[in-house]
């Protein structure tokens, strides 16, 4: 893939990239070269998927500002009966 066609690919498929090349990495079946060239690949993936997250955050933070530029935060509650909700558990 060149450099162009790495911008333009979305979160959603450099994540699933990351998560193949670690399970390659975690069968541990491949010569050190490969291995290494296989961790950059994922170095680079993993910090282009965390750049992506803080621009996501920081467009989040700017939406969430009142009309006089301060930030509006509130804690965020499940809805009740939600079978992921774990704080219900404990």
């Amino acid at each position: 893939m060149t450099n162009g066609q790495e911008q333009t690919r979305t979160f959603e498929a450099s994540l699933e990239a990351l998560e193949k090349i670690v399970r390659q990495l975690e069968d541990g079946d491949l010569p050190l070269e490969k291995s290494l060239e296989l961790f950059e690949q994922g170095i680079r993936l993993s910090r282009e998927c965390q750049e992506r997250l803080s621009q996501a955050e920081r467009r989040i933070e700017i939406l969430l500002r009142d009309n006089q530029g301060r930030a509006v935060t509130a804690a965020f509650k499940e809805p009740p009966g939600d079978p992921n909700n774990r704080a219900s558990e404990e």
